[in-house]
């Protein structure tokens, strides 16, 4: 097991710690403690739809950044225009996990963007 400073330390260095982190698993509960335990390893292996989905969410980011800084700007503008609430990242990764035409065709119009050919 790997040893780790304290929790408190990492908040004084301006981190925010979620998620996996060496052998623990980090949260902060509804009143904003940080929260953490080792880390549970799988059971069994990953499943085939798993796996698949996995490779949606790697194709994204893979995608995200192969865009140009003017089409990664386009999709941050587009969604901030159209009030969504999500990054032009978030928005980016809906629609090449989802392929959800209607809602980008919808972000598109309220953001008078085009993101897609």
């Amino acid at each position: 097991m790997a040893s780790l400073p304290p929790p408190q330390l990492f908040h004084l260095f301006g981190f925010v710690l979620s998620g996996d982190f060496a052998s623990f698993t980090f949260y902060t509960n509804k009143n904003r403690k940080l929260v953490f335990f080792i880390k549970a390893p799988p059971l069994e292996p990953p499943s085939t739809r798993q796996i698949k989905q996995r490779n949606r969410w790697r194709n994204g980011a893979i995608g995200w950044k192969a865009l140009t800084t003017t089409s990664r700007q386009n999709w941050n503008d587009a969604a901030r225009k159209a009030y969504t609430q999500l990054t032009g990242y978030n928005l980016f990764m809906h629609w090449t996990t989802k392929g959800d035409r209607q809602a980008i065709a919808t972000v598109e119009r309220q953001g008078g963007i085009n993101l897609l050919p």
